[in-house]
């Protein structure tokens, strides 16, 4: 009877496979294809390049294989060192001002005022100009001879200045040009960090008798922290990646003297034809930018923390 029954039991069908748990793959797809086409590949590209010493005009399948001798060269290149001491001194000045600047207007034009708008819209207009038009602007501005920042000073009685011909104030004038781009960027990112803070909070510090500084080094820009970081950690890449406004204004020169590491890896590529050699260039730039970035973590990821607004 038990065997009789046992094969009477009905068997029970094959759940079919739900579907829908693979939905959340198809909407990422399109952003991972890009991501590989777009990153991965390239720097694994750049990273396989380094190997050889290619040229423009000649065949790949024709390089002729070097294997670390790019890199080992690179070590001992002061060129390339030289143009990573001169990022690092460009992104310290650069970033160091953008954020205070970025961060004390978006203070001062948080609050609806007569005319923030305004303000508000001037400020951001920087970044609606391209790069190469940047650079085109400034480098006119800058001019020994025609450039109106001379004009102004003779006006005050200060002799012209030769601005892209002198090393100091070249780097000078990129600095600057830098800062009055990019300083719209924090601007943006900090003042709508500001403009979500919770209002109980910012009353219950005035009930406790924070006063105006207070209030703001210890509950508004502790709240914002995250933002603060994030601002801080896309300026550091751009930084790395800032090329065109650079080239235009003084093409690295007087020497060597604003010489980027990315326009030094540009040189190295198209002016010299070393393509091997600037990918190498380009492998030390990531792991660069990797480690600094890292340590930007370090500090506080942001992506770890809950979100304070």
């Amino acid at each position: 009877m038990t065997e009789v029954a046992e094969r009477t039991l009905p068997v029970p069908a094959s759940r079919p496979r739900d579907l829908s748990t693979l939905v959340p793959y198809f909407f990422i797809f399109p952003a991972v294809a890009i991501m590989v086409a777009g990153l991965v590949y390239p720097v694994t590209q750049a990273f396989y390049l380094s190997f050889y010493d290619w040229k423009i005009g000649t065949a790949f399948s024709d390089a002729p294989y070097v294997g670390l001798r790019h890199f080992i060269r690179m070590v001992g290149d002061e060129n390339v060192w030289e143009s990573i001491w001169v990022t690092l001194n460009f992104g310290f000045w650069t970033i160091s001002i953008e954020m205070f600047l970025g961060v004390s207007l978006a203070l001062l034009l948080e609050k609806p005022i007569r005319g923030a708008s305004i303000f508000r819209t001037i400020f951001i207009l920087p970044l609606m100009v391209s790069p190469v038009v940047v650079g085109l602007i400034w480098r006119y501005f800058f001019d020994a001879r025609i450039g109106w920042i001379n004009y102004y000073l003779g006006l005050i009685g200060i002799e012209p200045q030769v601005w892209l011909g002198d090393a100091e104030l070249a780097f000078f004038a990129i600095v600057f040009t830098d800062i009055w781009q990019w300083t719209p960027f924090i601007f943006i990112i900090v003042i709508a960090g500001l403009q979500a803070l919770p209002s109980e909070v910012l009353e219950a510090s005035k009930i406790d008798g924070a006063n105006w500084w207070q209030h703001i080094l210890f509950v508004k820009l502790p709240m914002i922290r995250s933002i603060l970081l994030i601002a801080l950690l896309m300026r550091l890449i751009d930084v790395f990646r800032a090329l065109e406004v650079m080239y235009i204004l003084t093409g690295g020169g007087p020497g060597r003297a604003t010489e980027l590491l990315s326009l030094h890896i540009y040189n190295r590529a198209f002016d010299t034809q070393q393509l091997g050699y600037a990918s190498a260039i380009s492998v030390l730039l990531i792991l660069i930018v990797f480690l600094l970035s890292l340590g930007i973590l370090m500090m506080g990821n942001p992506m770890k923390e809950k979100s304070d607004i």
